[in-house]
């Protein structure tokens, strides 16, 4: 009776660690990326990122960048994300936005920091599409995304100009993506 109580015991805790699925540290879906979630908050970074070096910036240091900007690199020391925390210095703030550098990092249908635009019309639908300066920020709802393509990429009688409405003909369809954001907040 012992040893088929414990055998039970065994086949049972082995069915329930085989069914838990790993996930996977590079996909991006519409509230999380790899194990960073929209719930997860800057003290949980340590343990999402234990393998990876986490750069916080301190007080003092707004004028290397943001005071919320929490950057992840590889043990390498390959840029990976940029994090924005929803307040500066609160352990217990989640992530309001990601920048995605590492080209690794993509969506289930593959769009990554490293698409063109034909990846992302083809796959997604634009939301919204703004003219700036020196880029065009095109918004993805379905995937809570934004990306921004340099003018550089865009025809001539458009790259000078921040009136002119741009429409997704106005892009070529190997306009690469110069950064891609995941926006929770």
């Amino acid at each position: 009776m012992k040893i088929t109580r414990f055998s039970l015991i065994v086949i049972t805790a082995l069915s329930v660690f085989s069914c838990q699925k790993k996930v996977n540290p590079f996909e991006i879906g519409v509230d999380h990326i790899g194990e960073l979630t929209k719930t997860s908050t800057v003290k949980d970074l340590d343990k999402i990122y234990a393998n990876d070096s986490i750069v916080k910036h301190i007080a003092g240091d707004e004028f290397v960048g943001s005071a919320n900007e929490i950057e992840i690199y590889d043990k390498q020391g390959k840029p990976l994300l940029i994090l924005e925390a929803s307040q500066e210095f609160d352990s217990t703030a989640t992530i309001k936005s990601i920048r995605v550098i590492d080209a690794r990092f993509k969506t289930l249908k593959g769009f990554g920091a490293v698409s063109t635009f034909k990846d992302l019309k083809d796959n997604y639908t634009i939301s919204k599409i703004t003219n700036t300066l020196s880029s065009v920020l095109v918004d993805i709802d379905e995937i809570n995304a934004y990306v921004a393509i340099d003018k550089k990429e865009l025809p001539n009688q458009v790259q000078f100009d921040t009136k002119t409405k741009i429409e997704a003909v106005n892009i070529p369809d190997g306009a690469k993506i110069k950064y891609f954001w995941l926006k929770w907040e």
